[in-house]
């Protein structure tokens, strides 16, 4: 499988995050639960106040932190099906989601997308490359992202960090905005929002389908 070896890379990270720092915010790579709730709040603007209840591809889940937040926002999920690629976080989302009666809970120790949903969700997911080049991440993404259209009926919504900045660290992938707009625009769907407004060194891309 390409890129095999940063992917392995990129469990043990968030494996080891687990187990240094426990269940929190910042296992999963955000500086804090703010932020990382700032971030939801932008990908779930995809999905209206009426749309419930619907059914969820959450690719790179982590310990289920984005289910909890939208049972706490009120917006019913029929089916939740979350890919990781760590064990350690899947273990510790099926201990966290067991109160999650409503939803039926589905989780994948998977890197690729096979599961139909209503609506697919990417969080920070993309940011780690550790030595893979650019190029090979950049194609990377766009290859999940064809496999969110395809498992998504009525759209997906992703993050990454932006190119707009001072100074990049080697190991993440800075994604240019503007490309990926012009990327979404053309493949998947004429209603494309880029969220580039918020108090953070990212954006979010939100692709409505509907």
């Amino acid at each position: 499988m390409a890129l095999e070896k940063q992917l392995s890379q990129v469990e043990q990270l968030y494996s080891t995050n687990l187990k240094e720092k426990g269940v929190n915010s910042t296992a999963v790579g955000w500086n804090s639960r703010e932020c990382q709730q700032l971030r939801f709040d932008k990908l779930i603007s995809l999905v209206a106040e009426e749309e419930s209840p619907f059914s969820v591809n959450d690719y790179g889940c982590g310990f289920g932190s984005l289910l909890l937040y939208l049972a706490k926002k009120e917006r019913r999920v029929s089916a939740y099906n979350g890919y990781d690629i760590s064990n350690e976080m899947l273990d510790e989302a099926g201990r966290q989601l067991t109160g999650q009666q409503e939803t039926r809970v589905n989780l994948f120790n998977a890197s690729q997308i096979n599961t139909q949903a209503d609506f697919g969700f990417v969080s920070g997911t993309f940011n780690v490359r550790f030595d893979a080049s650019k190029e090979a991440w950049h194609q990377f993404i766009e290859k999940k992202l064809q496999e969110l259209d395809a498992n998504c009926s009525k759209g997906f919504s992703f993050n990454l960090l932006t190119s707009y900045v001072d100074w990049e660290e080697p190991h993440l992938f800075y994604g240019d905005p503007c490309y990926w707009f012009d990327f979404c625009k053309r493949s998947f769907s004429k209603k494309v929002t880029l969220l580039h407004d918020y108090d953070l060194w990212e954006w979010t891309i939100v692709v409505d389908k509907k």
